[in-house]
């Protein structure tokens, strides 16, 4: 995968993509070794994840970012370009990650996941990611060598856009879920109870066990298996948003993979504070909304102006939005809701 997304090129207006194999490789490898620090030394025993804790990874992360930032400024040809569309993109994905967090705890709650195997579960679930995201990447940047693309594109995003400025009471019904049922109808979900005497069965952070000499898979896989389908629900969204931002897959792909790797502390950091930010996924509408009207008229802007548009005004939009949502957030906090309020 890294050497196919490696020779892809990008558009003309942005030149050939700084993603040579050696940078593919040398960051492939910092992922490999940051993710076997977090599973193997930091993380080796499963424990419950503190606030504390969760808000030092997740400066550590966003601090892994921005250095990253730092080196493609000093290293790509047009560094100044390349380091706004990756801070660009860093921003989108970390803003439209905040969904998959409500998801995550939807998810949790449901499957009654225990707070000591909630990291496991996300660590597995970035690896699948880091496969997705890629496989997602390549199918998009090939996709827009066919010029007509980009109005595809941009109409997909301002119709999601409008989807979330919409205001709507949704219901999550988990036990209803396709993916569960196809998971159930593909492999043996160990029982949660023993059968005779009613009492919970703990397989702890196992994924597979064996009962009566045959292999049963644990909750806790289906659990992940839910995760894997949704961040797969939720690249469909932020790969061709990052899309209208570069066209050069290893910043679209090095931003993706960076706010993916931050997503599990900020989850446990943001996990009991979601109902604080209920204005931010009016911010992201709006920030989908103007993307996809970016890559949709991008022809019509560009004739009029003469030149490409600064990379400067979509991060500054993408700003101005997603902290103009928090603030709105913080000093208009929802109203409480009396007994016998629906929700």
């Amino acid at each position: 995968m890294t050497f196919a997304l490696a020779s892809l090129t990008a558009q003309e207006s942005t030149g050939p993509s700084m993603g040579t194999p050696l940078l593919w490789v040398g960051f492939l490898a910092f992922v490999a070794l940051m993710l076997l620090l977090d599973l193997g030394v930091f993380h080796r025993h499963p424990h419950a994840i503190r606030v504390r804790e969760a808000i030092g990874w997740t400066i550590v992360w966003i601090a892994l970012a921005l250095l990253f930032n730092l080196g493609i400024w000093i290293l790509a040809k047009d560094g100044h370009q390349k380091a706004m569309q990756f801070l660009t993109g860093y921003l989108i994905e970390k803003a439209l990650s905040v969904d998959n967090i409500f998801v995550f705890i939807l998810i949790f709650s449901f499957f009654k996941v225990p707070p000591q195997f909630q990291h496991r579960v996300l660590f597995w679930g970035i690896l699948g990611a880091l496969v997705m995201r890629g496989i997602f990447i390549w199918i998009g940047v090939g996709l827009l060598k066919f010029h007509t693309m980009i109005y595809v594109f941009g109409g997909f995003l301002i119709y999601t856009g409008i989807k979330i400025l919409i205001p709507k009471n949704e219901e999550v019904h988990l036990e209803r879920n396709l993916a569960i049922r196809l998971f159930r109808k593909l492999f043996r979900v160990a029982p949660v109870t023993a059968p005779d005497t009613g009492a919970p069965i703990d397989y702890g952070s196992k994924f597979l066990v064996q009962i009566e000499g045959r292999t049963w898979t644990t909750p806790l896989l289906l659990v992940l298996f839910v995760v894997e389908i949704t961040d797969l629900i939720f690249a469909v969204d932020s790969i061709p948003a990052i899309l209208v931002i570069s066209d050069d897959p290893f910043i679209i792909y090095t931003s993706n993979i960076f706010a993916i790797l931050g997503l599990r502390s900020l989850y446990f950091v943001v996990g009991g504070m979601m109902d604080k930010f209920h204005y931010l996924k009016f911010g992201l509408g709006l920030i989908l909304v103007f993307i996809g009207i970016k890559m949709a008229a991008q022809d019509l802007i560009e004739s009029r102006l003469g030149h490409e548009l600064s990379p400067v005004i979509p991060l500054a939009v993408v700003v101005v939005l997603l902290a103009g949502s928090i603030a709105a957030s913080l000093l208009f906090p929802p109203r409480p809701k009396h007994p016998g309020t629906p929700s």
